[in-house]
């Protein structure tokens, strides 16, 4: 081992400095050597099971949150159907994801120990509005096909509203938008959002409303599951799109709204659709990548499906490997797991960047062909004119006395013969002889 650089002269610098990696792994052995296996209660929120298998949430109670993962291999024995806002006892190894740096509870066994408090309400308000027709199917209102006058009531500082007007203006530039802001989260908010929703019906000229905002918990989310929200929904003269989270998170808004949204975007994108060869270039662009990724993805599992069930880990006590090195590959190949999920979500997301840019290409490209188009040049005036044998005339001495001609507009043709021919215009320039200089161009006609 090196000796420390003095810090000065005659002082000896004795400080233990630690690589991070170092002191994560230090702190995951601290946890799993001081607590061991425990019980903890709380309530399940932020659900989410990826290709793997393996199911990520957080436990909670009212002060502090835990992050916690049940992988595939412990969901043998499950009874419970998991979802956002139940109350569970889970048992497992406290201890911590070393990539990190978080503590986690690697979770063995579970039992339901009650519904959470918001869960309760949730479902006693939906019961209830489900009983007075306010989620019936037939009370719901088809969207416009070309909306042109365009609602928000969202934050005005959220990533939602960016999200909304960027592909807005990606599909259909010249939509009205009128943006109601509203807080979106914490007390009030319920009634802001409530409020938006009828200053909008009163105020008129609108084809459409998306009420929403980006993703989050569920206390995040509650004023979306407000009955005041819910009953300003459902008086609404006007067609309204609930855009509330990411694609898991339903909210009573949902349910009560004429057409749910996953997310935001997906929200401005059901709002105005795209160019038909705009939607196949994505679609094959998609395609491609995704099978890349899942060709890549499915090596990985393979891999790593074929470590889980090798038989040190089947029959751990009966291999020639110690108990001890059993767990500790246990939990290595149980680590590298959660690194591909993570993994899998970054390629997702470049997937996603992949796609914006090859939009932007295609928009680039149509703008450059529409401007080269004969017919653009037509619009703005110019006409095309031809003899009745197809040949195209650029000179009025090869149209004599009496040739009929066709005439090509921007819109429709005319059909006309000649009755007199003048080789220049009436004040311009005789044409000049070949060689002859121009001196306003600089050029020389051949």
């Amino acid at each position: 081992m090196p000796k420390p650089k003095p810090a000065a002269e005659g002082v000896t610098d004795s400080r233990k400095i630690y690589r991070v990696s170092e002191l994560t792994r230090l702190i995951k052995v601290a946890l799993e050597n001081e607590f061991g296996s425990v019980w903890v209660e709380g309530e399940l929120s932020n659900l989410r099971k990826p290709a793997s298998g393996h199911l990520y949430f957080t436990l909670k109670d009212a002060d502090a949150q835990l992050a916690a993962v049940l992988f595939r291999g412990n969901q043998a024995g499950l009874r419970l159907v998991l979802r956002d806002g139940l109350k569970i006892r889970a048992y497992g190894q406290l201890t911590a994801y070393e990539k990190s740096g978080q503590c986690q509870l690697v979770v063995r066994r579970m039992e339901e120990a009650g519904l959470g408090s918001l869960q309760e309400a949730f479902e006693a308000l939906k019961k209830k509005l489900a009983a007075e027709g306010l989620f019936a199917a037939e009370r719901k209102r088809p969207l416009p096909l070309l909306p042109q006058h365009v609602g928000l009531v969202t934050s005005p500082t959220g990533a939602a509203l960016r999200d909304i007007l960027q592909i807005l203006d990606r599909r259909f530039p010249n939509l009205h938008i009128v943006l109601a802001p509203v807080r979106v989260q914490g007390a009030g908010a319920a009634q802001e959002i409530a409020a938006a929703l009828d200053i909008l019906n009163a105020r008129g000229g609108l084809d459409v409303l998306i009420v929403g905002r980006g993703g989050g918990s569920l206390e995040d989310l509650w004023c979306f599951n407000e009955e005041v929200v819910a009953r300003a929904i459902a008086r609404s003269a006007i067609p309204v799109i609930s855009a509330v989270g990411h694609e898991i998170d339903f909210t009573i808004s949902d349910f009560v709204a004429d057409l749910r949204a996953p997310t935001p975007s997906a929200a401005a994108e059901l709002l105005v659709n795209s160019k038909a060869a705009f939607a196949e270039d994505l679609r094959r662009q998609a395609a491609r990548l995704a099978r890349a990724l899942r060709t890549q993805a499915l090596g990985w599992r393979n891999r790593l499906t074929a470590a889980a069930g090798s038989y040190v880990f089947r029959e751990p006590q009966h291999a020639t490997l110690c108990g001890t090195m059993a767990t500790a590959l246990r939990a290595a190949v149980q680590q590298r797991s959660q690194h591909v999920d993570e993994l899998g979500l970054r390629l997702g997301h470049r997937m996603t960047l992949a796609r914006t840019a090859g939009a932007q290409d295609l928009r680039r490209l149509t703008s450059q062909l529409n401007a080269l188009s004969p017919l653009a040049v037509l619009a703005r005036g110019f006409s095309l004119t031809r003899t009745a044998d197809g040949r195209i005339l650029r000179d009025a001495a090869a149209a004599p006395v009496g040739t009929r001609l066709e005439t090509r507009l921007a819109r429709g043709r005319l059909e006309s013969q000649v009755t007199a021919a003048r080789l220049a215009d009436d004040g311009g320039e005789p044409p000049r002889r070949r060689g002859e200089h121009n001196q306003n161009t600089g050029m020389r006609l051949k």
